[in-house]
């Protein structure tokens, strides 16, 4: 019987070239019988099958949960995705992703009524100490059996009772076949471009590409995924690249842009242009090279054209550099388990708007693989929100500190109100480029999260996800200094493993993942007035609030002037970002107060030397805006021989090279408890690169826009004269009226 059912489906799915749903639930080995009799009844080849599983079973392809990633850019003819094990949301998003049109997705699961109840390896990374298992909920199992009963193209099969519970069937009308898409007739690309594309969109896309021969050019292309966005891209860097011209390639990772240089490839071949294969060479000289974010924001070898796919993905920062290229493409997936990142449709889409690039935007909305309107892939947006949006603008844009109020919602607040769920992970979604469906599953059912929220007029406009971290026992701590990761707890793990702190764990925080606010409202001071909020809240309850972030200087500004003061920066880049980590926190208590002050204290004393070797690549107006942030009790203590060194040198003819150390520390003590105002913004970039950062001479008058080096040094002498008239003891000011008195 369960075979009929699955013969039916198939049938619906590839008349009308959509994808089916086929739950089979009960007991597993039952479920994967009953998975091995339908995959050999039918006809789908085995070789265009996977088993997405933790256990090794079907004679077919197999990844396990955690590497369901392997499938991105392929078609598969079915998919079994055996959930009893672990169901891992993200692997969910990408198998749907991998269905071809006519294919069937065969999900396995316990009994439906029970499966929200259980837990499973999934939920075992959701239970963070000082929490376990038992006390990771259930909530997102239990939505998406919901939508899996209600949705349609979605089957389910009982196979302990041998019962058919839905048939999934939708009885389409016959689709009229569609003719094969005509290329322009005053194409600039090669008709074999064309030939490659399969829908009249992509044609539409590649054309709007054909504007990049003519610089400074800028085209975006949107599409939800599995539109063919990537492949067009790609057919156009062929055709640059046939052209002579050299083009850049980036994207998050190497992986993303693998369809965007697979389709580059194939046509050069099919144009008799493929001069070398990786990376991509043409007869004409042009080529096709692939560069990471931080690396490709540096232009590298000064490239003729920079496509940048999943752009959404990749911080404003970094697109902004790319500007600088007169010939640029962006594709977006507009609802992808990647995560959006409103970023790039508001701040990077002003930025392109001001430069002199004529931009050309163009949507991709027919899909490649299956039919427009595949139930499949409606299911698949509500289940996991792909399509999650904040609230449309005019609901929120009369929003004020004012006419909030501030909110907890819980996890059952959002399980119940399906606009409130949208709302709070759209806006997530929205102002980080790195939400995905795992998120989602978080946000439900992970005991050590919550969420508050700025409400106007019943409208989400400002909300923060926040991690209880802390509050570990003396195993866990000693296993932290050991060495061990212990999820969940990322502040305290820094400032026990990294900074040899193994009481760093005692004391309860929140560390605040993730804050945002609405577009239409920024700038007018809810985000300060929501962490001042979560501050009240906690702080009769917690030791500290923490963050952790990709540090900018207007990022570091906004968290200090929010409370928060900087104890730690990492030693290394961020590999999507390129950017260093700032580590800060705010206490509530007096044990948090023990905890900030020695950690702040210690970096003030050691971040000189970090400066000087890890950190010397740091942006200067990072540095400062660091060192400003930190909140730590520093005294000024310089013998009188050092003091003399520096006034000589800021007033008379000494030099700094002689001892360096003495002005090191007097421009750390001004920079982290100095008057802010004292010296202008250059200045203090010139303490940060010449004392504290040791660059050479030459590199700080080419990074500071000095005209020469002996600008540069006759800068910094003018910069240290009011540093040692604030500062200085009697043995400096002595020094000083021998030379000012000479004048």
């Amino acid at each position: 019987m369960v075979v009929e059912a699955a013969r039916t489906l198939h049938e619906e799915a590839q008349s009308v070239n959509e994808r089916r749903v086929l739950v089979l639930t009960g007991d597993r080995e039952a479920c994967l019988s009953a998975a091995d009799r339908i995959l050999g009844a039918l006809p789908i080849p085995l070789t265009g099958t996977t088993l997405v599983s933790t256990r090794d079973a079907l004679a077919c392809e197999q990844v396990g949960p955690r590497n369901a990633d392997e499938l991105l850019g392929t078609t598969r003819d079915a998919v079994v995705f055996d959930a009893h094990g672990e169901c891992r949301p993200n692997a969910l998003g990408r198998v749907v992703g991998a269905v071809d049109g006519g294919g069937l997705l065969l999900v396995l699961a316990p009994v439906l009524d029970e499966w929200p109840s259980g837990h499973d390896a999934f939920d075992e990374g959701l239970a963070v100490p000082p929490f376990d298992v038992e006390d990771v909920a259930g909530r997102f199992r239990r939505r998406l059996v919901e939508t899996l009963r209600t949705h349609p193209g979605i089957a389910i099969y009982d196979v302990d009772a041998d019962t058919l519970e839905r048939d999934g069937l939708t009885n389409p009308a016959p689709r009229i076949a569609e003719s094969e898409p005509e290329p322009p007739a005053d194409r600039a690309f090669p008709h074999e471009a064309y030939a490659a594309c399969l829908t009249d969109d992509q044609m539409d896309a590649l054309a709007a590409f054909e504007g990049l021969r003519d610089p400074p050019a800028a085209v975006v292309a949107e599409a939800d995924r599995g539109r063919g966005k990537s492949s067009a891209a790609g057919l156009a860097a062929a055709c640059l690249a046939k052209d002579g011209l050299d083009v850049l390639v980036t994207a998050p990772g190497r992986r993303s842009a693998s369809e965007l240089f697979a389709r580059a490839r194939e046509l050069l071949g099919d144009l008799d242009a493929l001069a070398a294969d990786e990376p991509i060479e043409t007869d004409a000289g042009g080529r096709i090279r692939f560069a990471k974010p931080p690396d490709a924001a540096d232009l590298p070898d000064d490239p003729d054209a920079v496509f940048a796919d999943e752009a959404a993905a990749i911080p404003v920062r970094l697109l902004e550099s790319l500007l600088e290229c007169e010939r640029l493409a962006f594709t977006t997936t507009v609802h992808g388990y990647e995560g959006a990142g409103r970023g790039f449709d508001v701040r990077f889409r002003d930025r392109l708007a001001d430069t002199d690039h004529e931009a050309t935007d163009v949507t991709l909305a027919e899909p490649i693989r299956y039919a427009a309107g595949d139930p499949v892939e409606v299911w698949a947006f509500r289940a996991l929100l792909l399509d999650a949006r904040p609230a449309v603008d005019p609901l929120v844009e009369d929003a004020t500190t004012e006419s909030v109020t501030y909110e907890a919602l819980t996890p059952d607040d959002l399980l119940a109100d399906e606009n409130l769920l949208r709302e709070v992970f759209g806006l997530l979604v929205y102002a980080h480029y790195r939400t995905e469906p795992n998120d989602l599953a978080r946000l439900l059912d992970a005991p050590n999260l919550a969420v508050r929220a700025l409400v106007h007029d019943g409208h989400v406009v400002s909300v923060a996800l926040l991690a209880r971290e802390g509050g570990l026992d003396a195993d866990l701590r000693a296993a932290m200094y050991e060495g061990e990761r212990v999820k969940g707890n990322m502040l305290p793990d820094v400032l026990t493993s990294q900074l040899r702190d193994e009481d760093a764990a005692i004391p309860v925080g929140y560390r605040v993942m993730r804050i945002a606010t609405h577009h239409a409202a920024r700038s007018r001071g809810l985000g300060s007035r929501l962490l001042g909020e979560l501050r009240a809240e906690y702080e009769a309850d917690a030791d500290w609030l923490g963050v952790g972030y990709g540090a900018t200087p207007e990022l570091l500004s906004f968290w200090r002037a929010n409370g928060y003061s900087t104890v730690h920066l990492s030693t290394t880049r961020n590999d999507t970002s390129g950017e260093y980590s700032a580590v800060m926190l705010d206490p509530l208590s007096h044990l948090g107060e023990r905890l900030h002050d020695r950690h702040a204290g210690w970096f003030a004393d050691r971040i000189p030397d970090v400066l000087a070797d890890s950190l010397r690549d740091l942006d200067p107006n990072v540095a400062r805006a660091a060192l400003r942030a930190c909140d730590a009790d520093q005294s000024l203590d310089l013998a009188d021989s050092s003091w003399r060194v520096v006034a000589g040198a800021a007033h008379g003819p000494g030099m700094y090279s002689v001892d360096p150390a003495p002005f090191r520390r007097l421009a750390r003590h001004h920079l982290v408890a100095g008057d802010a105002n004292m010296l202008a913004a250059r200045e203090k970039r010139l303490l940060v690169a010449k004392l504290l950062q040791a660059r050479p001479w030459d590199e700080v008058a080419d990074g500071l826009g000095f005209h020469s080096t002996s600008q540069a040094m006759r800068a910094l002498g003018d910069a240290l004269r009011p540093l040692v008239d604030e500062y200085g003891t009697t043995a400096a000011r002595e020094e000083l009226a021998r030379f000012t008195d000479e004048d």
